[in-house]
């Protein structure tokens, strides 16, 4: 997909300097997240788990993940298909596919109101490189990157008609690597539930197949 986007959109297409040119605040709102420890979950309520940079950069959570109340603004919930992006410490932008969390301080929800997602995902993507070199030029005890950084991040945008078309390529891709990194995900609980039966005996191969 970002093969297919820089073929479009790179510095090095002569096509992309016929679109209008703009800034990536333009084109994305960047939701930073909360102080989770402020929202524990309430006595009577069941925690989701809680998206750290860890969790992100293991694109899942685990056991050991944090967690939160479910009753945080829907902003600061995160779902299957939702673009996360790390601005301090370890830089990382992915398409979240761990299932329902809490988005924690130092992580951006990456949205878009007036454009298709994968086009905010893509153009904050391809600026990942430039957003490290600026978080270690500024870092201190742990780089980042200010909003004013993403504010003079320069992008491209293709007239409404050469949108629609890239679109239709696009928004596919987007949704199937959604859809099989999901798939991966609950295939792996479901291995990793099996394998200590397995291996102790209480399951055998057999029972699988009944």
């Amino acid at each position: 997909m970002s093969t297919l986007f820089d073929f479009y959109f790179g510095l090095d297409n002569s096509e992309s300097n016929k679109y209008k040119g703009a800034f990536l605040t333009d084109i994305a709102t960047f939701i930073n997240g909360l102080a989770m420890q402020k929202f524990r979950p309430k006595e009577d309520e069941k925690g989701i788990p809680v998206l750290k940079i860890k969790e992100l950069g293991q694109k899942s959570c685990d056991s050991s993940s944090d967690i939160c109340s479910p009753s945080i603004k829907s902003d600061y919930i995160v779902n299957d298909g939702d673009v996360i992006f790390s601005w301090s410490g370890t830089l990382l932008v992915d398409i979240w596919s761990g299932g329902k969390c809490g988005l924690n301080q130092h992580l951006f929800k990456v949205t878009s109101s007036n454009y298709p997602l994968w086009f905010a995902y893509l153009w904050t993507r391809m600026h990942l490189n430039n957003f490290i070199r600026i978080s270690k030029d500024k870092a201190v005890t742990m780089g980042h990157i200010k909003r004013v950084d993403l504010e003079r991040a320069e992008i491209s945008i293709p007239t409404d008609d050469t949108m629609q078309k890239l679109d239709k390529i696009f928004t596919p891709i987007f949704d199937s690597c959604v859809t099989i990194r999901v798939e991966n995900r609950k295939l792996s609980q479901i291995r990793d539930s099996l394998l200590p039966k397995l291996m102790s005996g209480e399951l055998k191969t057999d029972d699988l197949h009944r």
